[in-house]
């Protein structure tokens, strides 16, 4: 069997409407006849050109709207695969924390940074997994059942290599390059299963239910974001087990990266294969919500898209608004790590913060969903860059706090309620002697830079909210 690489001629895919006979959408152009008298403006000419602009979405009005209830098996299927999606970038989320616990460099760790890219770069390779595929097997269980057990094999055969590669076997330092390249293709994976999964969300759920995709992509991340981090870092830590989970003490925790890994490499595994036998796509949704076309065409309409004016300002702007919070997200916890705070109860503080990522967008959905969703943002970028300079006092204040055997209480509640209020802004949007840590400066850099940005920058990032529909519509010729 060979892919299927979906066309239509003059790169073209019309509304779907009524038709009087069967029609397959990867056979080339509509048959004589094809469309209802009833809508003449859609065949041909300037009305088929518009009809790109409309929702390809429609469907038989005719059948009653399917509830929740009626899809609920859906519904939990796509939180699942939120949830595997999840334990890779928590597994990558965990390894700096590791790292920096056997004291590897700061250029180390923004080296490893790079593992992070895949999630930013997928629109580079989504046209190709939204082109190509097995038409028999479903277009988007062609990408999603290969990439998980590819996904799964690699975890278990990373499970035999990782320790050597941290170092733990001989007692070498980390091989940062190799774990570098090893987790920038775990990501990579990750990332592809992540372009199949929205896909095949929006039509696995009716347009009723359509709306809960979102809600399993944020609460299925959240949670395996949650074990792949948190719950990893927690059973990994000798420490952290012999003190809240053992009677007796031993030398290691009761997880090893190594064995985590081959445990959600068999998960990725046997589920995969469930979901390939016994999860059919639903191929009349599918005719009737998606374009069809070839790689060149997708390519084509990928960058026509991005050389609209509107489209790239915002790109650019969306770029570059996060400088100003580079150093409090990227930095601050491997700074607390160095400082002595245990890395296992640093991920715990992330415990209380689950609920919280959970609630947050139900509260500001009403100011997100409005005709002026980018205010909200542009209000909470300020307070979000002092928590900058809040993060660099508590890194400071952090080695003057008494910590004989522990820190106290009071010190984590003061770095939960610090990583609280983040929460709430960010989702509101040789040898080498130094006199002044670097974090501190860095800090203070990264701040000005981002009220810099926020002056001068932030009111053109609102400003493209009154840009009318027409700027953010992309019209193909024929």
């Amino acid at each position: 069997m060979s892919p299927t690489i979906s066309h239509k001629d003059n790169s073209r895919q019309r509304r779907p409407g009524t038709f009087n006979h069967s029609l397959d959408m990867k056979s080339g152009p509509l048959p004589p006849g094809g469309w209802e008298d009833s809508h003449p403006e859609l065949v041909g000419g300037e009305g088929d050109k518009e009809a790109l602009l409309r929702d390809t979405g429609t469907g038989d009005f005719s059948k009653p709207p399917r509830s929740c209830r009626a899809e609920l098996s859906s519904i939990l299927l796509l939180l699942f695969l939120y949830v595997l999606q999840g334990i890779p970038l928590g597994l990558a989320g965990s390894i700096p924390l590791i790292l920096q616990s056997k004291n590897v460099s700061y250029t180390d760790q923004a080296f490893f940074s790079f593992v992070f890219w895949p999630f930013s770069l997928k629109l580079l390779w989504a046209p190709l997994v939204d082109a190509v595929y097995f038409r028999n097997f479903g277009r988007r269980k062609s990408w999603l059942v290969p990439t998980q057990y590819i996904l799964g094999l690699f975890m278990i055969y990373l499970s035999t290599q990782v320790d050597h590669l941290l170092g733990n076997t001989d007692g070498r330092t980390p091989d940062v390059i190799a774990l570098t390249v090893t987790f920038f293709l775990f990501e990579f994976l990750a990332a592809t299963q992540d372009i199949a999964v929205d896909g095949w969300a929006l039509t696995m759920l009716s347009r009723e239910n359509v709306g809960y995709a979102s809600t399993c992509n944020s609460v299925g991340q959240t949670a395996g974001y949650f074990l792949g981090n948190v719950l990893f870092l927690a059973l990994e830590s000798a420490d952290f087990c012999n003190k809240y989970l053992r009677f007796q003490p031993q030398p290691r925790g009761i997880v090893t990266l190594s064995d985590f890994l081959f445990f959600w490499g068999t998960v990725f595994l046997i589920t995969t294969t469930l979901v390939a036998l016994l999860k059919k796509e639903n191929k009349e949704v599918s005719v009737g919500k998606e374009e069809t076309q070839g790689i060149t065409d997708t390519y084509k309409l990928l960058f026509a898209i991005i050389k609209m004016p509107a489209v790239l300002t915002f790109c650019l702007l969306i770029l570059t608004a996060k400088i100003g919070f580079s150093a409090a997200d990227a930095v601050t916890g491997l700074k607390l790590v160095e400082e002595g705070v245990p890395k296992e109860h640093l991920a715990l503080l992330a415990v209380p913060m689950v609920p919280l990522q959970i609630i947050l967008p139900l509260i500001i959905s009403k100011y997100t969903a409005g005709p002026q969703p980018l205010n909200i943002f542009y209000k909470a970028m300020p307070y979000r860059l002092l928590l900058g300079l809040e993060y660099a006092l508590l890194v400071w204040w952090t080695p003057k706090v008494e910590h004989q055997g522990g820190f106290p209480v009071y010190y984590y509640i003061i770095v939960l309620l610090s990583y609280a209020l983040h929460q709430l802004c960010k989702k509101l949007g040789g040898s080498c002697v130094t006199a002044l840590d670097g974090y501190y400066v860095e800090s203070i850099i990264c701040v000005f830079i981002g009220f810099c940005w926020w002056f001068f920058l932030g009111p053109k990032l609102k400003k493209l909210q009154d840009e009318g529909p027409s700027s953010w519509k992309c019209k193909r010729s024929n």
